[in-house]
């Protein structure tokens, strides 16, 4: 069991920090470049080879491990140290209880595709998520920097006020789901509903008909579409990134709490925001958007149907392997979905931020918790 835990840990670390991190830096280069009609990053090369660009990342982590790395006069050095280690770690812990695919049985093993099943799995996201605003408020206050300090005010202010709202948005899927381990969500969207099921509340048995076989996967953005729009707009909000950057926000405090740092703690931060763009597209496709599930097709369905050729074994594995397949496709589709949004959007204010925040996430997630549990009542669910 050891050994198997510290697999899934080196995958995820491979996956997440070796893999899909650095690739964001090339993909947002050529996204932006595509969205604006520009050739994007081809510059970077090995011997005349550039592979589209690829070697940006690379070129980036060399120019930031051979930079200088400063601590201004006055500055706490101590804080100053540990500042992104803090920024950084939450978001690469996060990914330990998102899971990437099912509960697989073989002989009496069961197999679990995921670091850590706990049953309070997205209350620890939601914990660890949290304090990664230390990092940002210990780099601000350790600078002694004034546009250093002013971008950890902001980021306090900003990251405090969407982890609120945020945990409010997916109340509604904690009672549809009623579960708030996400292996168990993941199974639970593993299903179909019946779009017309309600009629047969209503006595109106007769007037289904063929509307009974219209059917949708169970899934989260299917059942709590206003949660997904609210929940995806905060957690993306406590990312900090455009069009949320107020605590940088270059043309105002030069880089915020980050101005006064270069070299690899600045390669921190920089490479701890891409990373939680990954624990972004994660966590949102495990919640909303049925996880490693392929529509129509539980898992049984594919199990058996594969199994019929090559036997239940093999199956299981094929079937495992077309899980992590359909992951990892939601996770990029989800990752290509914050750079659209990020290339799209100007910077909001700062009273704007707060204002969607307080004003209008904050009522219409209590809104839709109410709205839930009517419904849920109406249809005998509670």
């Amino acid at each position: 069991m050891l050994l198997l835990v510290v697999v899934k840990t080196l995958f995820i670390l491979l996956l997440v920090v070796g893999a899909f991190a650095p690739v964001i830096t090339w993909i947002e280069r050529k996204q932006s470049a595509v969205m604006q009609d520009r050739i994007g990053a081809n510059r970077a090369d090995i011997g005349g080879i550039t592979v589209l660009g690829l070697l940006h990342p690379l070129a980036d982590v060399v120019k930031l491990l051979t930079k200088e790395d400063v601590v201004p006069a006055g500055a706490n050095r101590v804080m100053h140290l540990i500042a992104p280690i803090v920024a950084a770690i939450p978001a690469i812990v996060a990914y330990a209880v998102i899971p990437y695919g099912g509960v697989y049985t073989f002989g009496d093993t069961t197999v679990s595709l995921v670091a850590a099943d706990i049953d309070w799995g997205l209350l620890f996201i939601f914990a660890t998520g949290s304090l990664a605003t230390y990092g940002a408020v210990m780099a601000g206050w350790s600078s002694n920097n004034n546009w250093s300090i002013l971008g950890g005010v902001r980021s306090t202010a900003q990251m405090i006020s969407y982890e609120v709202t945020m945990g409010l948005s997916v109340v509604g899927v904690f009672m549809v789901f009623q579960t708030l381990k996400l292996t168990d969500m993941g199974l639970m969207q593993d299903q179909t509903f019946r779009v017309f099921g309600f009629l047969e509340l209503l006595g109106l048995v007769e007037a289904l008909g063929p509307l009974d076989w219209v059917r949708l996967p169970n899934w989260g953005i299917f059942l709590q579409p206003l949660g997904f729009l609210m929940f995806l707009t905060c957690i993306m909000a406590e990312n900090k990134r455009p069009p949320f950057d107020l605590p940088e926000a270059e043309s105002e405090l030069v880089a915020g709490y980050f101005t006064e740092y270069s070299g690899m703690r600045f390669g921190l931060f920089y490479i701890s925001e891409f990373i939680e763009v990954v624990v972004i597209a994660g966590l949102v496709t495990a919640i909303f958007l049925g996880g490693w599930t392929v529509p129509y097709l539980s898992t049984e369905m594919i199990i058996g149907g594969i199994g019929q050729l090559f036997g239940d074994g093999l199956a299981t594995i094929l079937c495992m392997v077309i899980h992590l397949g359909s992951f990892l496709t939601k996770v990029v589709i989800m990752i290509w979905v914050q750079m659209l949004i990020r290339w799209s959007l100007p910077r909001f204010r700062y009273d704007q931020v707060m204002d969607l925040c307080w004003k209008i996430i904050l009522p219409l997630s209590v809104a839709n918790i109410f709205a839930t549990a009517l419904v849920m009542l109406a249809l005998g669910m509670a």
